[in-house]
């Protein structure tokens, strides 16, 4: 597979059959079938088993059986990252080992979870051995492109992405690091972009909040981009995002102004929802046959599904008819 990871990879939802939690297998190759429908139009690969796809509810073996199916529908079309999550470094390990086994092409990690020391009490600048030492767990056990997902806790400067100190120390010493997805908000977005293009050697700037794309696109920031709002918005985002990268700017504003981005906005709004959003947005495009997470995950609320509804449709963006949508929230409320 090409090593370039200056990509756009769409991190998958995880389809459950509906009123359920069991995974819809069925759904999720006809999921993956409709991403390879862009693979020509800009799409650089799938990232099985992400946050936005429950990783961090899924058994062993369903993350498994997930990253079975993602290769056998998409083969060597498209690269397929795998998703890293365990509570225990020892268990990050054996998913990742996992993933390896059935020829993913990269793997996708996670902070640690659990103790208070490790999560929210935890600084990353003062100790960042805590999450480096695990990744070098990881690393030495698998020896593959390693794509980071830095989420930490809230910070003004950084919003929920961990610090550029940290970035730049874990990049330093971990050579297989390849690319940073940035969960930042704006201001934390630039300290990191410009501390990752500090660096002796490229790591891909994988841009990940789809409501700044059309800013840092604008200020060469984004090498790539991981993001779940592929999964319903791919038919504007892959136009808009080509458009800018060939220096078409006014194709670029048209289709971000004509409601790609009021979109994005509205999904982004409140960080407590956005993945309960994407769900929504999937599920309201057609594409999953529910709009639920796995629990502890909430809900969706009402004024949600509705909003959401509203804003694909006046992005011109096909969705499900308005009675099953009434439909549903009879039955969920």
């Amino acid at each position: 597979m090409d090593a370039n990871w200056d990509r756009v990879f769409v991190a998958c939802v995880t389809p459950y059959k509906p009123n359920s939690e069991e995974v819809d297998e069925q759904n999720l190759r006809e999921l993956l079938e409709y991403f390879l429908r862009f693979r020509d139009k800009g799409l650089g690969g799938i990232v099985i088993n992400p946050e936005a796809g429950d990783v961090f509810y899924l058994t062993r073996e369903e993350k498994q059986r997930n990253v079975e199916i993602a290769k056998e529908e998409v083969g060597e079309k498209l690269p397929v990252i795998a998703g890293d999550f365990g509570i225990t470094t020892k268990e990050s390990v054996q998913v990742a080992l996992d993933a390896k086994e059935y020829g993913v092409d990269g793997i996708f990690i996670f902070p640690p979870a659990g103790a208070q020391d490790v999560v929210h009490a935890w600084d990353p600048i003062k100790y960042p051995e805590v999450w480096i030492d695990q990744i070098k767990s990881i690393d030495s056990a698998v020896d593959m492109p390693i794509i980071v997902h830095p989420v930490g806790r809230f910070s003004p400067e950084y919003g929920i992405g961990m610090p550029a100190p940290f970035v730049a120390k874990a990049c330093s010493e971990i050579p297989n690091i390849v690319g940073w997805k940035m969960t930042y908000n704006y201001e934390g977005y630039i300290r990191v972009a410009r501390e990752l293009r500090s660096l002796s050697r490229h790591v891909a700037i994988l841009a990940a909040p789809a409501n700044l794309f059309h800013a840092v696109l604008a200020l060469d920031l984004f090498d790539g981009a991981l993001t779940g709002s592929l999964n319903y918005s791919a038919e504007l985002m892959l136009p808009h995002i080509k458009a800018f990268q060939e220096g078409n700017y006014k194709e670029a504003k048209r289709i971000w102004n004509a409601g790609l981005g009021e979109l994005q906005e509205y999904i982004y709004s409140d960080m407590g929802r956005l993945h309960v959003r994407y769900k929504v947005a999937t599920w309201l495009r057609g594409l999953i046959r529910g709009p639920l997470m796995r629990s502890p995950m909430p809900k969706p609320k009402p004024e949600e599904m509705e909003t959401i509804k509203k804003l694909l449709d006046k992005a011109g963006l096909e969705t499900i008819e308005e009675n099953v949508v009434r439909s549903y929230l009879r039955m969920l409320y």
